[in-house]
């Protein structure tokens, strides 16, 4: 009987035989590394967000020790071991609450500039401003929008510096809360309504 062929008389398959085998050193490393880096997203998140992570405590007490911890040498022991208290926990649930919380941190950081983007417009000499921001924005107080924008131009004028002045703040801030009310009731106006 030929050797070649006896194993396909038995069912092995060779390949088979490579799930079998355990993972390999640069598999275990890199595997490691994945999860250093979600401990450390999970450092990077605020105190306020950690705690309402559902975790181990031996998890949380790793992740407390780190922020106590002074020495860059320390910080890194300190990381590694963040990562082999990981091993042992399930990663996914964790891996979606620091997911959330960049999604949300990244739609803030797009409101900001947002803001800030019609402030510009409404500051400049466009005389079609104010009209797209009450078509965008139908429940703005137009008379308190006229008067923030004439003041943030008259510090503007007074002084070039001034960009960052007390009239600049109050018109991002009146911005910024139309932008959040019309967000609360469900978007920009038209949005939404297929006619």
């Amino acid at each position: 009987m030929n050797s070649k062929h006896s194993h396909s008389y038995d069912g092995y398959d060779p390949e088979d035989d490579q799930d079998d085998r355990p993972p390999s050193k640069s598999m275990l490393k890199r595997a490691s590394q994945e999860l250093q880096a979600l401990g450390q997203q999970l450092l990077d998140m605020p105190d306020s967000r950690l705690i309402e992570i559902d975790m181990p405590e031996r998890l949380r007490d790793a992740l407390a020790d780190y922020k106590k911890t002074r020495s860059f040498e320390g910080k890194r022991r300190q990381l590694q071991f963040i990562g082999k208290v990981m091993r042992e926990v399930d990663s996914e649930p964790l891996r979606e609450a620091v997911a959330q919380y960049q999604l949300g941190h990244a739609h803030n950081a797009l409101a900001l500039h947002q803001a800030e983007r019609w402030r510009a417009e409404l500051i400049a000499d466009d005389k079609d401003a104010v009209t797209r921001w009450v078509a965008d924005f139908p429940d703005t107080d137009v008379q308190q929008l006229r008067t923030l924008i004439r003041n943030a131009r008259k510090d503007a004028s007074l002084d070039p510096e001034k960009r960052n002045g007390r009239a600049f703040r109050e018109l991002f801030q009146f911005i910024k809360r139309a932008m959040e009310s019309q967000d609360d009731e469900g978007g920009p106006a038209g949005q939404g309504d297929d006619a």
